[in-house]
């Protein structure tokens, strides 16, 4: 089975999350603000890796404008856990 660049983007969107908190604007004393429910998510560019191997080009999340995204986060990924 061959790993789709959006599956791909997906799989690596584990960063996803801190790439929005992080630009997020924090406040000198709270740090960085979760994003609302159904607020729309700032573009963010990733290297795209399969099980083959890391994509020449890397993966942006305009790439998929239009389309419906869903990052998944898998923390045990590639560990000894």
């Amino acid at each position: 089975m061959r790993t789709t660049p959006l599956a791909s983007a997906l799989a690596l969107a584990a960063a996803a999350p801190a790439v929005a908190l992080a630009q997020a604007q924090p406040t000198p004393s709270q740090g960085p603000q979760p994003l609302a429910v159904g607020t729309v998510a700032p573009d963010f560019t990733l290297p795209g890796a399969t099980r083959y191997g890391v994509l020449s080009k890397p993966i942006h999340l305009s790439d998929f404008k239009g389309k419906t995204v869903v990052p998944a986060f898998f923390f045990k990924a590639r560990t000894k856990g």
